[in-house]
């Protein structure tokens, strides 16, 4: 189904589109009214029956949220963990790897900043380094480089597929077969693609993946998910675990769950849950490849689009780009230029140099201004969001 010969009823199925021009999608992407009304029909149903038994009356749909993500992913169900955000199924991840003196942690420059405070975290406490891949001449992590950096003290090659201020799309599966055939774990941070692109784990080669809800998914905040492979997940110990990812087998003994769920808590947010297996199955029935066509479709005129306006500098990198695009004005810093848009109802955020601190002091990054699109996004409010902008430049 392609996605332009329905865009007035998937914009009419948001009710976000009615009040706002959203291009914050890497942010917080509207949510279309089936994961809406996942979400607030559970709500309803844990006030009218009470929380333990609405959870075991939607307890299929539940359940399904492991099949909509093992869909999405091309991975088994007892690969899959649902946890309360991005960040947690990353550390549950990135924390469970057992790391000791010696040991190299490799990355590249666009690592996102919270991963990078977990890599100096525990190299802290474990006198493990960090080695940063150099960029190629696009911008990407540059795979002849991460070849000759491998050694027999590479313990983990960690990669953030598509950095939170660029509409860079790393390599991952050529990343992925280089750490096969060195026999190297690899962690993928899918924040940004989840929703925006293809994600298929056997064709990435990864060993871990971690996603948000909220951004491309169209999912609630406050959920995420974690993809391991099965098996990877024996030599993976949860750093926390309770009487959900384990059983208490005596005084002084214990057995993890022998699936991904080992990883996840007992206590959760079913009602967010539901909003994540809606959110994916939308995702599905429209078709990851139609989606990321789309996307890129709408970030390429809005490049061509921002490019021809004096005075304002697109800070993209990347052979390959998605949905994000950055730029930054001569006439104006970045929190003025949102400040301004939000007063014409125009969503945009703002991408501060910390958040990708190595590749923002390479290339001298000053706040960018992050417009996100996505496939609801029209020509129209591009053209809202160029006329506004041009305005600002007189």
């Amino acid at each position: 189904m392609a996605v332009l010969a329905n865009l007035n009823n998937l914009r009419n199925d948001t009710p976000g589109c009615a009040h706002v021009t959203h291009f914050n999608n890497a942010g917080a992407a509207l949510m279309p009214q089936p994961v809406v009304d996942a979400v607030s029909d559970h709500l309803t149903l844990e006030a009218n029956r009470g929380g333990y038994e609405a959870a075991a009356a939607a307890a299929d749909e539940l359940e399904d949220t492991y099949d909509a993500v093992a869909e999405l992913l091309n991975c088994h169900r007892d690969e899959v963990a649902v946890t309360e955000n991005a960040t947690r199924a990353w550390d549950m991840a990135f924390y469970g790897l057992p790391l000791q003196e010696g040991d190299t942690i490799l990355t590249s420059e666009a690592s996102y900043a919270s991963n990078y405070l977990a890599f100096l975290q525990r190299a802290r406490g474990t006198g493990a380094s960090v080695k940063v891949v150099p960029r190629d001449e696009t911008g990407a992590i540059d795979t002849d480089a991460l070849k000759r950096l491998i050694d027999q003290n590479t313990a983990l090659i960690a990669l953030t597929h598509v950095p939170t201020n660029n509409g860079l799309v790393n390599p991952a599966a050529e990343v992925g077969a280089i750490a096969k055939d060195a026999g190297v774990p690899f962690l993928l941070d899918a924040c940004q693609s989840a929703g925006q692109l293809p994600l298929d784990v056997e064709e990435i080669g990864c060993d871990m993946l971690s996603a948000t809800s909220r951004k491309y998914l169209r999912g609630p905040r406050g959920m995420g998910f974690l993809y391991v492979r099965k098996s990877f997940m024996e030599g993976l110990e949860p750093p926390i675990i309770d009487l959900h990812a384990a059983e208490w087998t005596g005084p002084a003994s214990y057995e993890l769950r022998d699936d991904a769920r080992r990883f996840e808590t007992w206590e959760k947010n079913f009602a967010a849950q539901l909003g994540v297996r809606a959110a994916v199955r939308y995702a599905l029935r429209l078709g990851m490849d139609t989606i990321w066509q789309e996307i890129q479709d709408r970030a390429r005129q809005l490049r061509l689009r921002l490019s021809a306006i004096d005075g304002l500098h697109v800070k993209d990198t990347g052979a390959v780009r998605g949905g994000i695009v950055t730029f930054n004005s001569e006439k104006l810093g970045s929190a003025q230029i949102k400040g301004r848009l939000a007063t014409r109802d125009i969503n945009v955020s703002v991408s501060p140099p910390s958040s990708t601190l190595l590749d923002a002091r390479r290339r001298n990054l000053p706040p960018l201004v992050r417009s996100s699109v996505h496939y609801y996004n029209t020509e129209e409010e591009i053209d809202l969001l160029i006329e506004a902008l041009e305005e600002m430049h007189l």
